[in-house]
């Protein structure tokens, strides 16, 4: 169980860096577009959390409020990745591009400061 669980997080952190590596790319071209290495990121974050959540929850002294915040950020952030890249915009207007790398920011502040 053990190895399964390392072998999740794995992938939760591979789905991590491709959200975020596609976010910086867009940013450091300035193009600010999203590409569908951000949209198989945030698939496989979603997929992976959901398991790792379904673990967590067969342990006496899971946080909950924890599990539930991180699928309200991960769902939002879902939305507001797939949708502009199966509209297939060329370019996301600048405020939602900022939101959503924020929203990167924080979802990851959460994982690693919320204990």
């Amino acid at each position: 169980m053990d190895l399964l669980h390392l072998v999740l997080r794995y992938l939760h952190l591979l789905g991590f860096a491709a959200v975020f590596g596609g976010w910086a790319v867009a940013w450091l071209s300035r193009k600010y577009n999203f590409n569908t290495a951000m949209l198989y990121g945030i698939a496989v974050q979603l997929a992976t959390g959901i398991v790792l959540a379904g673990l967590a929850s067969a342990e006496p002294d899971a946080n909950h409020a924890k599990i539930g915040v991180k699928a309200v950020l991960a769902l939002l952030l879902a939305v507001m990745i797939a949708v502009p890249v199966w509209k297939k915009r060329e370019k996301v207007a600048a405020g939602h591009f900022w939101a959503t790398g924020a929203l990167i920011a924080v979802t990851a502040g959460v994982a690693v400061f919320w204990q």
